[in-house]
């Protein structure tokens, strides 16, 4: 009988938890969902505009939801602390919304001649506008209070901190092993049937996320970093730059150019 009752009662108690996260999930949804309404009104502008002027408003509206909702996930990460299977698989959802709504990257468009130095200049300076204006988004839907996770965030002055879970040398490998990863899986997907390739995608991404988040968070983007963890305390902008926009940069590189488990065989 005492073996019923104390599973009875952790039963109940598995219960309320999910209960009590169930509400805020729910609701912090509907943020994400509202960031991803005002950046799909952001793309039918875009293809109003003349000449080639939409692409650079469509990067920016892909950069928007990106940051928008990575910044909403963080926090209620962070403050709800969900179980690893809850959050891979909000992580694995959010990367088929934006995997269908992004456009390619300036850098590899340059790297593989398609568009000018200058034209990927122009695309990198909106996805960084982007980055900066869904911090303003952010702090702007959490000034108003509608949930208790904002309302505990806003007394801390929408402060976050140290992000990193290593030091900076390992935070870095880790970025830049996440970013070969990723990019190995998109170098290869082209294998795939095409009503995969978004599934097969997302699940690398949520794979990375999972082996490499402990230790740095598992960004592996360099704008979506200065959007989430740049502004947080604990390291100066010369080591977040050192982690998140090396360590990815050089991952992604060397898979394409080097080749690096080719020449270690």
């Amino acid at each position: 009988m005492t073996r019923q009752r104390g599973s009875v009662g952790n039963f109940d108690a598995s219960v309320k938890t999910t209960e009590k996260h169930d509400r805020p999930l729910r609701f912090h949804g509907g943020v994400r969902r509202a960031a991803v309404v005002l950046s799909e009104a952001l793309r039918r502008t875009a293809r109003l505009l003349p000449g080639a002027y939409w692409v650079y408003l469509l990067e920016a509206a892909s950069t928007f939801q990106l940051c928008c909702c990575t910044h909403e996930l963080k926090l209620l990460g962070e403050t709800l602390k969900l179980e690893v299977s809850v959050a891979l698989t909000i992580t694995y959802t959010m990367t088929m919304i934006h995997l269908r709504r992004a456009t390619p990257g300036a850098l590899e468009s340059v790297c593989r001649g398609r568009s000018s130095v200058k034209a990927a200049g122009i695309l990198i300076g909106c996805q960084f506008a982007a980055g900066f204006a869904a911090q303003f988004f952010a702090a702007s839907v959490w000034s108003l209070g509608l949930s208790e996770v904002h309302i505990k965030h806003q007394r801390f002055g929408f402060r976050c901190f140290d992000p990193l879970g290593g030091t900076l040398i390992e935070a870095a490998a880790v970025e830049l092993g996440c970013a070969f990863f990723v990019q190995a899986a998109a170098m290869h997907v082209h294998k795939l049937d095409e009503k995969l390739r978004a599934h097969f995608i997302a699940a690398a991404i949520t794979v990375a996320v999972y082996a490499g988040g402990s230790v740095s968070g598992a960004v592996f983007n360099p704008v979506l970093a200065f959007s989430v963890q740049f502004p947080c305390s604990g390291h100066s902008y010369p080591e977040y730059c050192f982690v998140y926009w090396l360590g990815p940069v050089l991952g992604k590189e060397d898979q394409k150019q080097g080749k690096l488990f080719s020449r270690l065989k």
